[in-house]
């Protein structure tokens, strides 16, 4: 039994499209990649009220979502995304990584024909 304005944590991660099915949310939930209140969540009869912070941890991204509505169906992402708040802090820019794309010369990528097989000459064996 459910408390009243409450929903299981894996139909609730299904309803706001965070996942593309329930059976995945239940994957996902006792994989220990999904926290409410900070707290690690086990299983996917856990509850979610409005008001709940729920932490996702994905492949390569974490989502942050404040709780506003129980879902009741699985709908269009509109209507989804009036199911949470998104507070999910934006990708800091990486020093690695120029802001810039890198400019190639034309003509300075990948080897001709011609190169191509000046290359093999080069590197087969001399028999």
């Amino acid at each position: 039994m459910t408390a009243a304005g409450s929903q299981r944590i894996d139909k609730w991660l299904f309803f706001t499209r965070v996942v593309k099915s329930r059976s995945l949310a239940q994957k996902l939930v006792l994989a220990g990649s999904v926290r409410i209140n900070s707290e690690k969540v086990d299983q996917p009869s856990a509850l979610v009220k409005p008001g709940d912070g729920v932490t996702i941890k994905l492949e390569r991204r974490v989502l942050v979502y404040r709780v506003l509505l129980p879902g009741t169906r699985r709908g269009p992402a509109d209507e989804a995304r009036t199911l949470y708040e998104d507070l999910t802090p934006a990708p800091a820019a990486r020093a690695d990584q120029p802001a810039i794309p890198a400019q190639r010369e034309p003509g300075s990528g990948r080897p001709t024909k011609r190169e191509r097989r000046a290359i093999d000459r080069w590197t087969s064996d001399p028999e």
